[in-house]
């Protein structure tokens, strides 16, 4: 527990992370569960779980640190390109906010 996460929580089964870089909600009615916020710990607790709603505690678990994580330093998405037989040629174009490739699947257009 960080001073800096704060978490809400705005019905029992769903949950509010700010931070300096945005919010995020997240809902888990879909669930027979009551999440609570204590001082240093949330519960969550789930109500006569049958085997696969007792196995959805660990889920929630990690949806709650994503949370956090995106709010709090965010994420960084990389992807390569490769090809086995035709050759892709890829350009970014639009400040490094759009990605342009030519040549997919032996394609003669953009």
């Amino acid at each position: 527990y960080q001073s800096s996460r704060f978490l809400v929580l705005y019905a029992p089964a769903r949950g509010l992370a700010r931070a300096a870089r945005g919010e995020l909600k997240k809902s888990f009615k879909h669930l027979p569960c009551d999440l609570t916020l204590n001082k240093k710990s949330i519960d969550i607790k789930v109500h006569f779980p049958k085997r696969k709603d007792g196995a959805c505690v660990r889920t929630i678990c990690s949806h709650i640190n994503i949370m956090f994580t995106g709010v709090l330093q965010g994420y960084r998405y990389k992807m390569k390109s490769a090809y086995a037989h035709f050759p892709i040629n890829i350009n970014i174009i639009n400040d490094n906010t759009h990605v342009e490739e030519h040549n997919f699947l032996d394609e003669k257009y953009v």
